[in-house]
């Protein structure tokens, strides 16, 4: 293993973001790390890549800081070369919701359970209604058992969708989850306020903390992240299939013509056959010259 990915977040009052967001960006470019952090007055949202060396300064340095040494900091094999730069910014909200971080706090997030109390909530409630709160490409890969998948193209149609089906969670005992645990702080707040839900809970950390205690547990086939790695491989189960063939397959891609630059999933034999693009009009766009295609033959990175 020759580098660490660290993914982390934390809900707290920053009085002066853009002093936070200066450090960040200091010690980062100082370490050589590459990857995406976002702060803003209502806390911080970091996802960082680099050699074992550089994560582990970082790590020392980011936890010594008064606001952040508290901070669940998630390590997953990769490096710099996962991003393709360092991008620090001072946003309004740390996840884009969509909603006023002053009109819906985290003071309202559902109750956090361990991943031990989620697999055991999980055996023993049988009515319990768990809801993915990722985007469709993302619960395409890998997801809970049973679990209620909603079609949303990004978070932000989050609320519509909860205000639209407040009928399914009336009296209900609801499991949110996302990848790391920062989606669901304020997803679960979104329903909690509607108060029609017997309980809300959330993972405490997410996929991620779940998958390390329970590999071959609840959650099956792969976790996408939010990097050039994509997906991270969980268990053996592939839940979809290709989208040219419609074999079993769950490697997404992105097309390598740049005028469709379209991400999709694909087998082996359909990424050699299309030369890593989504289609056969795509490929022959390429070969006649119409369009340029990717320097890389990897996925991009999407958007949350």
């Amino acid at each position: 293993m020759n580098g660490l990915i660290l993914l982390y977040y934390k809900y707290i009052a920053i009085e002066y973001p853009e002093q936070v967001a200066k450090w960040i960006r200091e010690l980062c470019g100082r370490l050589n790390l590459k990857g995406r952090i976002l702060i803003g007055t209502e806390g911080i949202n970091g996802t960082v890549g680099g050699t074992l060396e550089e994560i582990g300064q970082f790590k020392s340095e980011f936890l010594a800081h008064p606001l952040f040494g508290d901070v669940d900091l998630k390590e997953s094999i990769g490096s710099a070369n996962d991003f393709p730069r360092l991008m620090v910014k001072v946003k309004k909200e740390i996840v884009a919701l969509g909603i006023d971080p002053e009109n819906l706090t985290v003071a309202d997030t559902g109750t956090h359970l361990t991943p031990e109390e989620v697999h055991t909530l999980i055996q023993e409630k049988k009515d319990l209604l768990i809801l993915d709160t990722r985007n469709d490409y993302e619960s395409r890969i890998g997801r809970f058992k049973n679990a209620l998948i909603p079609d949303l193209k990004s978070f932000r149609d989050f609320p519509a969708y909860i205000e639209n089906n407040l009928e399914t969670f009336k009296d209900k005992e609801v499991l949110m989850y996302c990848t790391g645990g920062i989606r669901c702080e304020r997803a679960t707040a979104v329903l909690n306020v509607k108060k029609v839900a017997k309980a809300v809970y959330q993972i405490k950390g997410g996929i991620c903390r779940y998958v390390e205690k329970y590999p071959n547990g609840f959650f099956r086939g792969k976790n996408y992240v939010f990097d050039d790695r994509i997906a991270l491989k969980v268990n053996d189960d592939i839940l979809t299939d290709c989208d040219v063939c419609h074999e079993p397959a769950d490697t997404y891609t992105n097309c390598m013509n740049t005028l469709c630059n379209k991400q999709f999933i694909s087998c082996l034999k359909c990424r050699e056959a299309y030369d890593y693009t989504c289609s056969q009009s795509c490929l022959d766009s390429i070969i006649a010259g119409i369009a340029k295609p990717r320097k890389n033959k990897v996925g991009l990175i999407a958007s949350i």
